[in-house]
């Protein structure tokens, strides 16, 4: 269930907390304020200058335990023993359409769109559709920390609908594996309650993802002999037509459910996910086994014709963004990026009689947030779940607990997250829900783990980067304001700019 009124339970307890009708037109349609972990903001249409290319460097990965043998030894869920969490290579795809490939992005816009930036005329749009770039930068930290515990994802074409978007920024604590895992897989949960309760509001289905998904962490926690967990922020755009009263969004037809949800597949997927080079597939946006969506897809024929070498591609990568990484930093793509039938899956162009909007939903637990720059303003899309908060604490006390120095029974600072299987009883993996209709003044997406929002307030942050037309810039500079500000934790920073119709 999600709100809009600025009188909600959460607006009176938290007064600090930023109240998203300030900044917006409430849509009245909302439901009632009857749940304190969501919100709404009202609706729009989207700033026009176009997308400059974007190159992500690699991600960062386990230096001491390289992937160079299939025998490496696997904990439950497909994850690795090394001690740093891996996110899945970033690339660059051979042309426009990247499949939905996790952690791909399209190819660089052709030159004419490229020199936008000099004539703002030139607007990146396509049949009227929204185009928007992702930038990510990472860093241990070294300073001040052994290990990596951050994981990141993104998806173009969410869902094999073009326009749509997914991402997202995983914070480990006590061991990277639910992270890991979370970056791997939490995607594909979210597209099967998409794919299986279709007509379900978003908010209720990145609940209900949220809760399998912690379910699932509990279970391979129990399995694997680790009590590791995560902070999480999700952030999904979603193109819907334009119609407040059905809030209908759209289904490529040639996807079906692996049935997730229901406890099935869950195997299967993390086989295809794993980090083993032997066995790992690109996830195909989500879908893996690299095909677009689900345990399988249905109806059309023909092999991939996309058949760009890991090494191809990372060397492409390498050459736009310097490099500097060990090959063995990196997940590497497989040389083929195939459905084990040989089929593959387009994505459709959402079209409407009524029109199309695009509604941005994100889901947190624990401190990491999302932040949308909205005419300049910063509002802050997440709710920091801490044992500070005066609301969580008495949640937390009332089920048998205890905060101590403003920790969850004096040891873990966040009061929400995914996985933390031995302290579940009190700290859950609820997500606070936010559902924002995007307009012409909504310029970009900061989404990052609380290394940067430990140092950075939030509109301090979307100043910083406001002038910077490339979201990977952008993103850099956050990450570079943060370890020069001295932050002392892991850093991830996912900058998602948008582009408009004028």
């Amino acid at each position: 269930m999600h709100s809009s009124s600025p009188t909600s339970s959460l607006a009176k307890a938290h007064p600090d907390h930023p109240k998203l009708a300030d900044l917006s037109t409430v849509n009245e349609n909302s439901k009632d304020d009857s749940d304190p972990n969501s919100a709404s903001m009202g609706q729009g249409g989207i700033a026009a200058s176009p997308p400059p290319q974007t190159t992500t460097p690699l991600s960062i990965s386990d230096t001491e335990s390289a992937l160079s043998s299939p025998e490496i030894p696997r904990r439950p869920g497909g994850l690795s023993d090394g001690p740093n969490a891996r996110s899945k290579t970033v690339t660059v795809a051979d042309g426009d359409d990247t499949f939905g490939v996790l952690n791909r992005h399209p190819a660089a816009p052709p030159p004419d769109l490229s020199q936008s930036k000099k004539e703002p005329s030139a607007t990146p749009v396509d049949n009227g559709r929204m185009i928007f770039r992702v930038g990510v930068s990472e860093d241990r930290n070294k300073r001040c920390r052994r290990t990596m515990e951050d994981a990141h994802s993104f998806v173009y074409d969410f869902a094999a609908v073009k326009g749509q978007g997914y991402f997202a920024v995983f914070d480990g604590h006590a061991g990277k594996h639910a992270a890991e895992w979370c970056g791997q897989n939490f995607h594909e949960y979210l597209l099967d309650a998409i794919l299986t309760h279709p007509d379900q509001p978003m908010p209720d289905l990145m609940n209900k993802t949220f809760h399998v998904v912690d379910s699932r962490l509990s279970k391979l926690a129990q399995a694997g002999k680790t009590s590791s967990g995560c902070t999480a922020v999700t952030a999904f755009l979603r193109i819907e037509e334009n119609d407040d009263e059905t809030r209908k969004g759209f289904v490529n037809p040639s996807l079906n459910a692996r049935g997730l949800l229901e406890g099935k597949g869950e195997e299967e997927l993390e086989a295809q996910t794993s980090l083993q080079q032997s066995t790992r597939r690109s996830s195909m946006g989500a879908g893996t086994s690299g095909q677009m969506g689900g345990a399988s897809a249905t109806g059309g024929s023909g092999s991939m014709s996309r058949k760009m070498s890991g090494r191809r591609i990372r060397d492409f990568v390498k050459s736009l963004t310097g490099g500097g990484k060990n090959d063995d930093e990196a997940l590497e793509d497989e040389s083929f990026v195939s459905a084990p039938d040989g089929t593959r899956v387009e994505a459709i162009e959402p079209r409407s009689e009524k029109g199309i909007k695009r509604v941005l939903y994100t889901a947190n637990v624990g401190d990491a947030r999302a932040v949308l720059c909205r005419g300049g303003k910063a509002v802050r899309l997440t709710y920091d779940h801490k044992g500070s908060d005066a609301q969580e604490a008495k949640r937390i006390t009332d089920a048998g607990g205890f905060v101590m120095n403003n920790r969850v029974n004096g040891v873990l600072a966040v009061t929400r997250s995914l996985g933390d299987a031995s302290m579940k009883e009190f700290v859950v993996g609820s997500p606070y829900t936010t559902e924002t209709a995007l307009d012409d003044q909504d310029e970009f997406l900061i989404v990052a783990c609380d290394g940067l929002w430990d140092v950075t307030e939030d509109q301090d942050a979307v100043d910083l980067i406001r002038a910077i037309g490339d979201p990977q810039d952008a993103s850099r500079r956050l990450l570079d304001h943060a370890i020069t500000n001295y932050s002392t934790d892991n850093l991830s920073v996912m900058v998602v700019r948008f582009y408009h119709n004028q």
